[in-house]
């Protein structure tokens, strides 16, 4: 049966991968990861920074330019229990909402030595409730630092970057030789606002010398914002897909952008979307006309495109929400036969991985 016609499973989007093809530390240089242009067949083994003359003058890049927050902290109860916060999203009062790892879940009212707390140095969190309703899976705080610094600030001086999970060198309490890589190179190079748990990971690659060429080439630039949140590395559990429930994550589109994208369109030009999280963004304005909120936008095979023409991601889980996006828009078939490629070709997988060029099936 072709696969336009079939209805797919979560089994469907399984495949082996060797461990030691997870990229565990990015490339000496961003722009010198592999490329694998599967815009056609047979696909064409690249090299990133090779990526500006793929495109043509009138084109339309589009990148997500949210920051990924030092969101992960340490701390312990007023019993000594040790404690870990993941903090998912920064409300507009100044609270926060935080995934918790504790043996024994404190109760609301609880206060929260962080970081030491204020009284070594760091700040005390006070246990609000869960989030978004008393049966939430997450966990509502006030934070209160020692001069009445945000979220952000007390994050910044005192948190870790909550790298994934499939890098096994992750950041403990003590000092971490590789942080300071992290801090540079898990952020994109135009990085601008705070709210991410995790990198959009595919905009990695760009450096100031593509991004010159570029704009050489006379390809255009635009952004958008959405906060990848922790959601993002969910497991589907449920062979049909229809009954999995895809996490929520916040989103904005600014106005210069929707101009961008209507200049594009009138001139004839493509809309590149840098990333899983510019497609998710882009459609999600296609579809509902907002462009601020929440999103939780399902991509699977079968869904109608409106946005993107092209996309540049990097190569995704088993079994992961963003697998079964990119074969909505490149179609199953290619972007399988793709993934074959780029295993027997010992390409890097996941964030700190190599890329790929896909187009959008018509």
């Amino acid at each position: 049966m072709p696969s336009s016609l079939r209805a797919f499973t979560l089994s469907d989007f399984d495949f082996e991968l060797p461990e030691s093809l997870i990229a565990q530390h990015p490339t000496p240089e961003r722009s010198a990861s592999r490329l694998l242009d599967g815009r056609s067949s047979p696909s064409v083994h690249r090299i990133f920074r090779e990526l500006p003359e793929l495109l043509n003058a009138g084109d339309l890049l589009v990148f997500n330019d949210t920051r990924v927050l030092k969101a992960r902290l340490f701390g312990e109860k007023a019993s000594g229990g040790k404690l870990e916060l993941l903090i998912e999203r920064v409300l507009e009062d100044g609270e926060i909402v935080a995934h918790m790892r504790v043996s024994k879940k404190p109760l609301p009212g609880a206060r929260i030595h962080m970081c030491g707390g204020l009284r070594r140095g760091g700040f005390d969190a006070v246990l609000l409730g869960r989030w978004p309703d008393e049966n939430g899976p997450l966990f509502r705080f006030q934070l209160q630092g020692p001069a009445g610094e945000t979220p952000y600030e007390l994050m910044e001086r005192h948190g870790h970057l909550p790298l994934p999970p499939y890098i096994e060198r992750q950041q403990s309490e003590g000092d971490d030789p590789d942080a300071a890589e992290d801090s540079q190179r898990y952020q994109t190079v135009f990085a601008s606002k705070p709210g991410a748990v995790a990198a959009p990971t595919a905009a990695l690659h760009f450096d100031e010398a593509v991004l010159a060429r570029l704009a050489e080439r006379g390809v255009e630039r635009a952004s958008v914002t959405l906060h990848v949140g922790a959601g993002t590395f969910q497991p589907v559990k449920t062979e049909d897909l229809s009954e999995h429930q895809m996490h929520s994550e916040w989103y904005d589109i600014p106005l210069a952008t929707l101009a961008a994208l209507e200049r594009c369109r009138q001139r004839g030009g493509r809309v590149i979307a840098v990333g899983t999280t510019t497609v998710r963004t882009l459609e999600s304005w296609a579809q509902s006309g907002r462009t601020q909120g929440d999103t939780n936008i399902f991509i699977t095979p079968g869904f109608a495109f409106q946005v993107v023409d092209l996309l540049v991601t990097n190569f995704h889980l088993p079994k992961s929400t963003l697998m079964m996006l990119v074969s909505a828009l490149a179609g199953y078939d290619q972007v399988m036969d793709l993934y074959r490629q780029a295993i027997a070709h010992h390409y890097r997988f996941f964030s700190y991985g190599d890329s790929m060029l896909l187009e959008r099936q018509r």
